[in-house]
């Protein structure tokens, strides 16, 4: 028989480099955390631009609750937002989604 060892928590003290990107992706992190910011986020990455009825349409989710979740991912950056008459128009920010991509990967 192999004996298994068991692990050992290292006690020693972390030390972390200061990181001046940690707070951007925190405030990436949390656009896209919650599952309805992550299906609009799918939603418009499929898409060039949509406006706010038809993500409403694609969601089982009241107009007011979709609106504040993209009220939600504009402030990240993530998604941009362009008035076109009485309705507005949402679309990726591309840059926004290859730096979120880019946090990720570093993890």
């Amino acid at each position: 028989m192999q004996k298994t060892s068991k692990k050992r928590c290292d006690s020693s003290p972390v030390k972390l480099k200061a990181d001046p990107t940690a707070e951007d992706f925190a405030a990436l992190a949390w656009a896209i955390a919650h599952p309805a910011r992550v299906q609009i986020v799918r939603l418009l990455i499929g898409r060039e631009a949509c406006v706010c009825g038809e993500i409403v349409d694609q969601l089982p989710l009241a107009q007011s609750t979709v609106s504040q979740h993209l009220k939600i991912l504009k402030e990240s950056g993530l998604v941009e937002g362009e008035v076109d008459g009485p309705k507005v128009c949402y679309c990726i920010n591309p840059e926004r989604l290859e730096q979120l991509k880019a946090f990720v990967a570093k993890l």
